[in-house]
């Protein structure tokens, strides 16, 4: 049952005989708006199929031949090619640029450094490659169609433009097809099929499709029988486009974009040193032991291991990973780790709306009453003129309102009766009379009457007009309510019907969505709402959201008389669009990034699955679809969107660990780079390359707990701003370096006249290993120290290292030791030390 029957037409009403008011007042209806499918004249020809005798088996060859099988391409990635491709980028190259210095020196080490990043890679950024198959999963395996002037069941893969094809009550329509009015059975038939589309389209409701009309493969026939010619077949299809777009989106996360700056920022200061130092090595040394190639060589070597950050994408990964348990802890699944970290610097959110924001139930709203009767009495009566069982969106939502609401039907005996009345007859909804009818018996005080419950303009010409009525419809309609008018006759005049009011129905918004936005607004995330349902209900429902109703008819998007320029601001302040189909959601989301926007994307259907795999952060929802979820980097268990501000606050904590960790990091090998350039140059000192490779070892080894760090949470969308980033870093590695160059001379000249350079290398190892570690308190977090304190994991891990450091150098265990004066740093004990040896 529809109560939107008849499309943007107005019907002229008796009026209810009030003189001030002579003019019938009309009942305006809006039209459904279709998605537009046009057919080229030549496919167009190849249609005038005779549904009584299909095509035949030779014609229907030749046509798969031409337009291919109804199936959706499918493009498999290696897994070899896959892996490989883990070994590209700034990082993995300056590592592999490494492992060629390093031919004859620690090889095998840095290989294996090498392939730690590329396993990393491989399982934590493994991408769900199933959205094709979801999306091919919601077509039908079976189809009935005419073929030889047999009606037969065929393959839907083998179907063809031209096919006549049967479409029944739960059939899963297998191609894109237009209606031809003609019974299955082969008679002219006036009626309508009730298609749920609301995986394609996002509508809430059943789209009733007449003859002429077009059904969309995948879509599902919930009322009525009529044959079908088929018109568009596989990647053709509406979903079919819904796959392409999917198949091309294939952009480098947002994350690894990072990644790959930070690398190219150190390959460039690392080729540039290095090269000097060669370039300055050779030349000095020419014709000497010490300028051997592979001498200089060695040296450089130490330079490029110093710069590689092996443990930066480790680190990172395990920060989000830490962060993925997190929210798996409160129903939110993270199935690309990247998406932890996107998710923090999301400034709009685009979020479907039915089924995300509203219920996707429909559901009694507050009704229109004629004067005497109750919100009881309309439903009472609803209730008994509605059909028992019916699988009917609008009889469903009566039922569970009056069930729900009306004491007698509380605790009955028999689930299929009214206390105190008894149905003695039911004439059920259908497409000709657009309404149901009951008559009904009071067992109280035997009384016979009828009830009429149905499409607005039907109830009010059967009570001879109501022109307060029409106004009452007439602006549920314009809130994009649905009408449903109920009357009823008295025993006194069984014949004459009398209006009790009209029903107003809506797919209402989800408890916690109105707060759920509120809090995103408060976290400095948009949030706009993407609808494939009317404009005016997308406007009530905005409203009803605490949203401003600035709302877009989805045709703004592809208006080819604005530029993208301007559509693109339109993009920006509209709080949302309707009518849309997927092409119009990935087309919101590109044009949002365009702007330097990271967008996440919310949705549970087939019709989202385009968008979530654009969006940077593809966020599907309870109950969502295979092919959503496959598209999605993040699935949440928990209805409604109440869950997404954990994700955003939990993400922020995480990004704020990890910009920390990036500084440090990033300082370390400035700091590394810069000291051993000038001391190559200036006092031509090196440190041995193992020992370099511990202390990038052991540090990152304890900023790993940095995951489990205290942190700070933003209010405002994290961002990576790089520029500050690499300055600070720059700043603080002259620091350090200066602290560095401090240390040596000191160490060598005032504190130890005439110390050897073993020692002195272990005295350079203990500073190298402990100075650029401590930046990490430094660094943390913005602010005061005192404001934030590190936790205790955290602080026991970076002192451990520190004591375990020390330890080797006292002991001397690979390299010499230089005892406790200098392992803990105490000046008078050196100076004991060297006065005893003097």
């Amino acid at each position: 049952m529809s109560s939107s029957e008849g499309i943007e037409e107005k019907i002229g009403l008796e009026t209810s005989g009030k003189k001030e008011d002579p003019k019938p007042v009309e009942l305006v209806e809006h039209k459904h708006v279709e998605v537009a499918d046009e057919i080229p004249p030549e496919l167009e020809a190849l249609l005038q199929t005779d549904p009584s005798y299909g095509l035949t088996t030779a014609e229907a060859l030749k046509r798969l031949e031409e337009f291919g099988r109804n199936e959706l391409a499918e493009t498999k990635t290696n897994p070899i090619l896959k892996f490989l491709s883990y070994f590209t980028g700034a990082i993995a190259y300056l590592i592999e640029l490494s492992c060629v210095f390093a031919a004859i020196l620690d090889f095998g080490i840095i290989l294996a450094l090498l392939f730690v990043n590329a396993f990393i890679g491989f399982i934590e950024e493994a991408r769900a490659e199933s959205a094709l198959d979801a999306l091919k999963q919601t077509l039908a395996l079976k189809a009935k169609a005419w073929r030889d002037g047999q009606f037969v069941e065929v393959d839907t893969a083998e179907l063809v433009p031209g096919d006549v094809i049967g479409l029944r009550l739960g059939d899963i329509i297998p191609a894109d097809a237009r209606l031809l009015g003609i019974s299955v059975t082969g008679g002219e038939t006036e009626g309508t099929l009730a298609i749920d589309q609301s995986a394609l389209t996002g509508e809430s409701l059943p789209v009733e499709k007449k003859k002429g009309d077009t059904v969309y493969s995948s879509s599902i026939v919930k009322q009525g029988q009529m044959l079908a010619v088929v018109t568009k077949t596989g990647s053709d299809t509406f979903i079919g486009r819904a796959a392409n777009l999917i198949s091309i989106t294939v952009e480098q996360g947002h994350f690894q974009k990072i990644v790959n700056a930070i690398g190219n920022f150190l390959i460039l200061i690392t080729v540039v040193l290095v090269s000097i130092i060669f370039i300055y090595q050779m030349v000095v040394f020419r014709n000497t032991e010490k300028g051997n190639i592979f001498e200089v060589l060695g040296h450089v070597l130490v330079l490029t291991i110093a710069a590689i950050p092996v443990g930066l994408p480790t680190v990172l990964s395990v920060t989000m990973a830490v962060g993925a348990k997190q929210l798996a802890a409160k129903k939110v699944i993270v199935k690309r780790l990247t998406a932890v970290e996107e998710m923090a610097s999301v400034s709009v959110l685009c979020s479907d709306k039915t089924g995300t924001l509203t219920l996707n139930e429909l559901t009694f709203d507050e009704p229109y009453l004629c004067s005497g009767y109750t919100k009881n009495d309309i439903l009472l009566y609803s209730y008994l003129s509605a059909e028992p069982g019916a699988n009917d969106p609008i009889e469903f939502a009566v039922r569970t309102a009056a069930e729900r609401d009306l004491e007698i039907l509380h605790n009955r005996q028999n689930q299929h009766e009214v206390p105190g009345y008894k149905v003695t007859a039911f004439v059920p909804f259908n497409p000709a009379t657009k309404m149901t009818n009951a008559t009904v018996i009071n067992l109280n005080t035997n009384e016979v009457f009828k009830v009429a419950k149905g499409a607005p303009q039907v109830i009010i010409r059967l009570v001879g007009g109501d022109d307060d009525a029409v106004r009452a419809v007439n602006n549920l309609a314009t809130r994009g309510l649905r009408a449903l008018g109920v009357a009823r006759t008295y025993p006194d005049d069984p014949d004459t019907y009398k209006l009790v009011g009209m029903i107003s129905l809506l797919d209402p918004p989800r408890p916690d969505s109105a707060e759920t936005i509120r809090l995103c607004n408060h976290y400095g995330v948009e949030v706009k709402m993407i609808t494939g349902d009317q404009l005016i209900i997308a406007k009530e429902v905005a409203h009803r959201l605490g949203m401003n109703r600035v709302i877009l008819d989805a045709n703004h998007l592809v208006d080819p008389n604005k530029s993208d320029e301007e559509v693109t601001q339109h993009c920006e302040r509209a709080d949302g669009f309707a009518q849309v189909i997927p092409e119009h959601k990935y087309r919101v989301v590109e044009l949002l990034q365009k702007r330097g926007l990271l967008v996440g994307m919310t949705g549970d259907g087939v019709n989202d699955a385009p968008a979530l795999k654009k969006a940077n952060v593809g966020i599907a929802v309870h109950g969502c679809t295979d092919a959503a979820r496959s598209a999605a980097d993040i699935v949440l268990l928990a209805p409604g969107l109440s869950t997404i501000v954990d994700g955003i606050m939990t993400s922020r904590a995480i990004f704020q660990r990890m910009r920390s960790y990036a500084l440090y990091r990033i300082t370390s090998t400035v700091h590394f780079l810069i000291f051993f350039f000038f001391i190559t140059l200036i006092e031509n000192w090196q440190m041995s390359a193992i020992l370099l490779i511990l202390i990038a070892l052991l540090n990152d080894a304890a900023t790993l707990v940095i995951a489990v760090d205290n942190a700070k949470i933003s209010p405002r969308p994290d961002k990576w701003r790089l520029g500050q980033l690499i300055v600070l870093s720059i700043i603080l590695g002259l620091l350090l370096t200066a602290a560095s160059f401090a240390h040596f001379y000191i160490a060598r000249y005032v504190f130890d006249i005439g110390l050897d350079d073993q020692r002195l290398e272990t005295i350079m190892y203990l500073h190298i290993s402990s100075c650029p570690h401590f930046v990490i308190f430094s660094t943390r977090l913005s602010g005061y120290f005192w404001e934030n304190l590190p936790s205790i994991t955290f602080f026991i891990a970076v002192m451990g290292t520190q004591v375990f450091a020390m330890f080797i150098s006292i002991y001397g265990l690979l390299t010499a030791p230089v005892g406790w004066g200098w392992g803990v740093a105490s000046p008078d004990t050196s100076k004991k030390e060297q006065i005893k040896r003097s």
